[in-house]
């Protein structure tokens, strides 16, 4: 009998499903090559070029899926029909100069007005124009995109794969302060929450998706059957008709208050096949668009908001109620506020929070402690988001609705990686520690319990180090008399080359 895959298995294998399949595609080369082109043709910022790379990338699949439902659709109404046939991507293929740039860029920036464009291609297009000025770069760029293969392989689907490493380009180069929570460090977040179908489930600073994903794919995989899970299959079969409708109409929803990297999360989710999640362009806590948002709570909160910042004090929403301008003390403000009741979050705070002395922090911390059950404190090493930041950060496991008997402390030294700017893969791990431990809140080393009582005496502190308990090693020693006798020996050798010496010395 199969042994059943624990939760500890299950996050294991989230960044490594499909992934041989990925890299034996040919689509990382073709990736790598498409940067290349771009940074070759002018378009030197890895933002541009992945909006630029999105725009075309949802062009050829829109127009891919307009051919297969005309195929089989009978009276099926072409979307890329009349006026807008110029517009579909076999158009491209076949164009070259100033014809191609001017059929490119009329797509582009008039796509939003295609009759019938879904709510995420309108949300895509929005504000959208062409930023590939140089003829030659553009067709290199449109040919190889038509020569990539984005079929399924052996039964997987590698859209959503390629688009992922697309991104960790926008990771690597940090430009304009962009860089995404490390992908593991997301799924180790995702594992502690254990989001379950029929939950609602938001980010309110999304960036590219990470975290909405990871929780798609966490929920599929706690859901597909275990001999699918050996073939490295994650389709959560497992799951009823009434729970995909709900994953896909209504679980997922992500704020974000950068129109680019809301355009990036977008297709990011399309191609994970969940184009109809709500991303968007919000901060929650400054914007209430209509006043549609203050009032709505989410099951889950999976989260890394801003840090160091400082909101204008006029712009803070009054219903948040703090008396500060930091993001960091806002964001988690707005989590407490924003968890129905039993609701679960995982997010990551700077140090600051666990420590800081001013009034708004006691009030956050004391408040998380008395409405929430503050499941988890685990530190992060300080070098878990460099080469772009040093700042120490620490992760909240809590669930609202009953307040905290005691807080289980981890202190995370090592994720896989090290901890310089390099951030190269290394054997030291904490994270398998980490899930082994969590389900039982299992002491050790690096894990303790410490209870509410305590923290609240001491202002609500979560400094791992104050509370960390003194482990005395115990150590063999030899017996007094042994000890003595050996010290008499030494003396007495010592005053025997004294005495050898000082004859020496006379006898010259």
């Amino acid at each position: 009998m199969r042994k059943p895959e624990t939760q500890s298995d299950s996050v294991a294998k989230l960044s490594q499903s499909n992934g041989s399949n990925f890299f034996s595609s040919g689509l990382r080369q073709k990736i790598d090559q498409l940067m290349n082109i771009l940074w070759a043709g002018g378009v030197n910022n890895p933002m541009d070029s992945i909006e630029q790379l999105s725009y075309l990338i949802f062009l050829r699949l829109l127009s891919e899926r307009d051919e297969q439902a005309a195929h089989i659709e009978k009276g099926y109404q072409r979307v890329f029909s009349g006026a807008w046939a110029k517009y579909a991507w076999g158009n491209f293929v076949t164009l070259t100069g100033p014809h191609l740039f001017d059929a490119v860029r009329g797509a582009i920036e008039k796509l939003i007005q295609l009759p019938g464009l879904s709510e995420t291609g309108q949300k895509l297009f929005r504000g959208a124009f062409l930023k590939i000025y140089d003829p030659p770069t553009l067709k290199a760029v449109i040919e190889t995109i038509h020569q990539m293969d984005l079929a399924p392989h052996e039964g997987h689907d590698l859209k959503g794969d390629m688009y992922e490493y697309l991104l960790s380009k926008l990771s690597q180069s940090g430009t304009n302060g962009q860089f995404r929570t490390p992908r593991h460090i997301i799924d180790l977040i995702v594992a502690l929450v254990d989001p379950q179908p029929g939950r609602r489930i938001c980010d309110p600073a999304c960036g590219t998706a990470g975290f909405l994903i990871s929780a798609y794919t966490y929920i599929l995989r706690r859901h597909t059957k275990p001999a699918d899970l050996a073939r490295g299959i994650v389709d959560g079969q497992l799951l009823k008709q009434a729970q995909w409708k709900f994953l896909e109409e209504h679980a997922f929803t992500g704020f974000d208050n950068d129109a680019n990297m809301v355009k990036i999360a977008i297709l990011n989710l399309y191609l994970h096949q969940l184009e109809r999640a709500r991303i968007e362009h919000h901060n929650p806590l400054t914007t209430t668009q209509g006043g549609q948002y203050p009032g709505t709570r989410y099951d889950v909160i999976l989260a890394n908001p801003p840090f160091a910042g400082r909101v204008q004090k006029e712009s803070i929403l009054a219903d948040i109620n703090l008396d500060t301008r930091d993001t960091e003390l806002l964001f988690l403000k707005w989590f407490l506020d924003h968890l129905t009741d039993n609701g679960r979050a995982g997010v990551i705070v700077p140090n600051g929070v666990l420590f800081g002395s001013g009034k708004a922090d006691r009030k956050m911390r004391e408040q998380l402690l008395t409405t929430c059950d503050l499941q988890a404190v685990v530190a992060l090493p300080s070098g878990v988001f460099k080469p772009y930041s040093g700042v120490g950060t620490a992760i909240f496991i809590f669930q609202k609705g009953r307040p905290t008997e005691s807080v289980w402390f981890y202190e995370l030294t090592a994720d896989g990686f090290s901890l310089d700017d390099k951030r190269t893969p290394i054997e030291g791990n904490d994270i398998p520690d980490i899930l082994a431990k969590w389900p039982n809140r299992e002491e050790g080393p690096n894990s303790f319990r410490v209870p509410a009582e305590r923290i609240r005496g001491n202002g609500w502190q979560l400094t791992p180090a104050r509370y960390k308990p003194v482990r005395f090693d115990r150590v063999q020693h030899d017996a007094p008399a042994d000890i003595l006798a050996e010290i008499i020996r030494i003396e007495m050798e010592l005053a025997e080359r004294a005495e050898k010496l000082n004859q020496a010395i006379r006898a010259k």
